[in-house]
């Protein structure tokens, strides 16, 4: 004998209630399928959208090419000094490289190049000497052979020649003939690679247009310490030497990283005399007419290689896009930014780690990304300044838009003065 249970009658009711309901409208069965997946899709592009969440971190990710050869190195070196230092390779004085030791590595993806030192002969006249050397320049391979390379001597690299006993890679240095030119009455002593007196004056820029008489004679020969006399015809005559800037000559490497720059060779200044005809009334100067600019001594240009490699890793660049920044300006943004804080939102000016949260937001210094002074500035781009690095970099674009006029104006400033 069963007793009645009013509760579980209820429930089998129900059930079978429910059981009616769905036989009645089948379309319910995929629909509710339709909902669970959407449920679960969006709980995975939730959780791959978080993997975009910036974690600074005191270790950086660098490629080192050693003599062409690439390691990828996971480092917490915060130079290239203390990289090399922890690497063991065993340098010695005259391996290069670059960039400089005391360079800091403030981001991923940075580059460093090591050039070791091969031998190279060194051919000046009958002289010839063997030097050690990692230097692409060949006067600088020159003068690292202890030669006093003046800017007249040309340098260039060749071939040896088993005929004049030297195989391999050499230098030959072209020297240039000292003589003496007296320009209008003023002696100046200077150097030239032509043979006679008329390749002078086309290589000291040196022309006839005011009846001025040559002596020697244009075909003559040049020898070692020779005068040569520029005779102006009437008028006074006053010549006054002036430097001539070196030029700077940049380079593109993709060798080495953005914002990086290596000199490879040194830039010295020329000299030129400036010769003026002047022009006297009753012995007063009337007109003063610049007749004649000899280069005298032409200046050797500073050859400067500039990064050009771009590597940014998906974090940063996910969250330089949240901030709507365009992606010309990433290589910019990512060079103030490493250098003002190390991509470190929480960081105070003078502070060397990251800190969880923030120590003092506000401070009355530098602070987060991109060292808003004082921090609170950055409050104009949203209430959690103090932490979210979208908010941050939202605000140093507007300040880089607003003080510079774009990024690239902002990251010229801050090569030159190292700070925006």
């Amino acid at each position: 004998m069963r007793l009645f249970n009013p509760i579980t009658s209820h429930l089998h009711k129900a059930h079978a209630a429910g059981r009616r309901h769905i036989r009645q409208r089948p379309y319910l069965i995929p629909l509710f399928g339709l909902l669970l997946g959407l449920v679960i899709v969006s709980t995975v592009v939730y959780a791959k959208g978080g993997s975009h969440v910036y974690r600074p971190s005191d270790s950086h990710v660098v490629f080192l090419y050693d003599s062409g050869k690439k390691r990828t190195i996971d480092t917490k070196a915060p130079t290239v000094g203390d990289l090399i230092k922890r690497l063991n390779l065993n340098l010695i004085p005259q391996d290069v490289v670059e960039p400089s030791l005391d360079t800091p590595i403030v981001e991923d993806n940075f580059r460093v190049n090591v050039y070791h030192a091969r031998p190279v002969a060194v051919v000046d006249g009958g002289n010839k000497t063997v030097t050690l050397t990692a230097q692409k320049s060949p006067r600088e391979v020159a003068q690292t052979a202890g030669l006093d390379v003046k800017p007249d001597d040309i340098a260039t690299f060749s071939q040896g020649d088993i005929k004049n006993n030297t195989i391999g890679e050499q230098v030959v240095v072209s020297r240039a003939t000292p003589i003496s030119l007296n320009l209008y009455g003023t002696q100046v002593q200077s150097y030239t690679q032509a043979h006679t007196v008329e390749g002078i004056l086309s290589e000291k820029h040196i022309k006839l247009d005011h009846g001025e008489n040559v002596q020697p004679d244009l075909s003559a020969k040049v020898t070692p310490g020779m005068q040569v006399f520029i005779l102006a015809k009437g008028s006074r005559v006053e010549t006054v030497a002036q430097d001539i800037q070196y030029p700077v000559q940049t380079v593109n490497d993709i060798t080495l990283s953005f914002g990086t720059t290596v000199v490879r060779q040194n830039g010295h200044n020329g000299k030129v005399e400036v010769t003026y005809l002047i022009t006297a009334k009753n012995g007063v100067e009337v007109n003063r007419t610049v007749i004649q600019q000899a280069i005298v001594q032409p200046p050797v240009p500073q050859i400067v290689a500039r990064g050009a490699a771009i590597d940014i890793n998906g974090d940063k660049s996910a969250v330089m896009d949240q901030a709507g920044i365009a992606s010309g300006d990433y290589a910019y943004v990512n060079f103030i930014v490493s250098h003002e804080s190390g991509w470190c939102a929480t960081k105070a000016q003078g502070e060397h780690y990251c800190p969880a949260v923030p120590d003092n937001q506000f401070t009355s210094n530098g602070y987060g990304l991109c060292q808003s002074t004082p921090g609170t500035k950055m409050a104009t781009a949203g209430a959690d300044w103090a932490t979210n690095p979208i908010t941050q970099l939202r605000w140093c674009s507007s300040y880089a838009l607003r003080a510079y006029g774009s990024w690239a104006a902002a990251y010229n400033h801050w090569v030159s003065h190292h700070n925006w």
